[in-house]
């Protein structure tokens, strides 16, 4: 049994909030916040993100219209988290047609940057006992994106945060058994997958069911079902958005 420690209590009891007060965030804490991602471990040393603060009700509104999700323009501070690579284009001379930076390898790097970032963010959040949402949704339309954020080449939004006192009581999601993520030396399914997943069926059933905001009928399968047959409109637009702002160009 681990001891009890506060930072991995506060991991173990992740929970997405999406209302949030009108409580406005104290400077003094984004910019702690931004100081936490910037600390966070970076491939080379080479900080391949940065970080908007989205303070313009009209490019938030549209943030909102892009993810499809009218939480995104309510309250709580909204945070972009951007793939950059344009920083070290300009600091060595250099663009993505004569340099490797707008290579799959770069881009690599600098999507691991940036979502370590996102999840250091996060954890410290909520070690100050504000609440996150983290946001997929804003590359539902990411050339609308790029546009609207007046990105340069050798950048790429990645993903949206909005952090704030949290207006709701939500319950941590049941994450699967260790059986079916954690192997030992190669990657070997179970050979009791199929019931360790009814089993898990089970427990996210009866998570949907009695939580207590939008409880639904909505299994672990069915999540995967459905994920794996929706593609919102403009999704199919991310290879066009990516080679626009110069990536996968080795």
């Amino acid at each position: 049994m681990l001891k009890t420690d506060p930072t991995l209590d506060t991991q173990l009891h992740h929970r997405t909030v999406r209302q949030f007060t009108d409580q406005p965030i104290a400077d003094a804490t984004i910019n702690e916040l931004v100081m936490v991602a910037q600390h966070t471990a970076t491939s080379h040393f080479l900080q391949s993100f940065s970080v908007l603060s989205i303070t313009d009700a009209k490019i938030r509104q549209q943030i909102a219209e892009i993810s499809r999700q009218k939480y995104v323009n309510g309250h709580g501070h909204l945070f972009i988290f951007i793939i950059d690579l344009n920083r070290a284009a300009t600091i060595t001379g250099r663009n993505q047609q004569n340099s490797f930076l707008g290579s799959t390898d770069k881009f690599f790097q600098a999507a691991s940057d940036t979502a370590l970032a996102v999840q250091n963010v996060v954890n410290a959040a909520e070690s100050l006992g504000l609440g996150t949402v983290i946001l997929g949704s804003i590359l539902n339309d990411p050339l609308r994106l790029i546009n609207l954020l007046k990105l340069p080449p050798l950048t790429f939004p990645m993903l949206g945060l909005i952090v704030g006192q949290p207006d709701q009581e939500t319950q941590p999601k049941p994450r699967l058994q260790q059986e079916l993520v954690h192997f030992e030396n190669t990657y070997h399914l179970p050979a009791n997958t199929t019931e360790l997943v009814a089993e898990y069926d089970a427990t996210i059933k009866d998570y949907y069911g009695h939580r207590s905001r939008n409880n639904r009928v909505e299994t672990f399968t069915s999540l995967l079902t459905k994920a794996a047959n929706d593609l919102p409109a403009h999704r199919i637009d991310l290879d066009s958005a990516l080679q626009q702002q110069g990536f996968f160009c080795d």
